[in-house]
């Protein structure tokens, strides 16, 4: 059974940091890019960042770009989310999802919810002061 299983939420206030972790389970690890997408209250899901199959390159939303950071460990079958010098707008439901299996499952094609077949149950992150 394919899972991933995020934590690392929290409330912080303005200006600061957490780090969001993604385990996942039952699936190649190695094998897909992995997404983090995030919902704001009454919002739809909102794409923040992609890292290919071999981490070798990393995608951005123009929102999060120079704040966060994702990388992964392919020998933990885990990826991360630092995300620093936080701001209010960045409170939502932080979702780790896997690329959908096909031709492209190995990069970072898309920034639409659709494109990923798997979902975590979504970890809260809170910036207030």
């Amino acid at each position: 059974q394919v899972q991933l299983v995020e934590s690392g939420g929290g409330l912080v206030q303005p200006g600061g940091s957490l780090k969001l972790s993604c385990a996942t389970a039952g699936f190649t690890f190695e094998e897909y890019a992995i997404a983090w997408f995030r919902q704001a209250p009454g919002k739809g899901y909102k794409y923040v960042s992609c890292i290919t199959s071999d981490a070798g390159e990393t995608y951005y939303s123009n929102s999060v770009k120079g704040r966060f950071t994702i990388s992964r460990n392919n020998a933990e079958d885990t990826v991360y989310l630092l995300m620093n010098n936080l701001r209010p707008n960045d409170t939502a439901v932080y979702y780790c999802v896997r690329r959908s299996r096909g031709p492209f499952q190995r990069v970072c094609v898309a920034d639409n919810p659709y494109e990923y077949d798997t979902w975590g149950q979504g970890t809260q992150v809170a910036i207030s002061s």
